[in-house]
């Protein structure tokens, strides 16, 4: 399971010129399967995805192709988590 953290950089300014394509990278990870939940991080700092069903390797990949990546609107960390307990409702994260 992972953590991504999409935060933006010193061209936030363009960021209005890639959200189509943002937004259908986004879709493409819930079409997928890999993306469980997209938000925002505040106080308008970027965003942040929790992804399951993956590899870090293919995530990773799948990230450097967000057109927010590529063109430096925004710096990505990706974290992985190793789910040891979950709630009822989120065992199917526990692999």
């Amino acid at each position: 399971m992972f953590i991504v953290l999409l935060k933006f950089s010193g061209n936030k300014g363009h960021a209005s010129q890639f959200m189509e394509g943002h937004k259908e990278w986004i879709k493409r990870g819930f079409d997928d399967g890999v993306f469980l939940l997209v938000g925002s991080l505040q106080p308008n700092v970027g965003g942040g995805i929790v992804a399951h069903n993956t590899s870090l390797s293919d995530l990773q990949n799948r990230v450097s192709d967000d057109p927010f990546v590529v063109e430096n609107v925004v710096s990505a960390e990706v974290l992985e988590i190793t789910p040891s307990k979950a709630e009822e409702r989120l065992k199917f994260l526990l692999g």
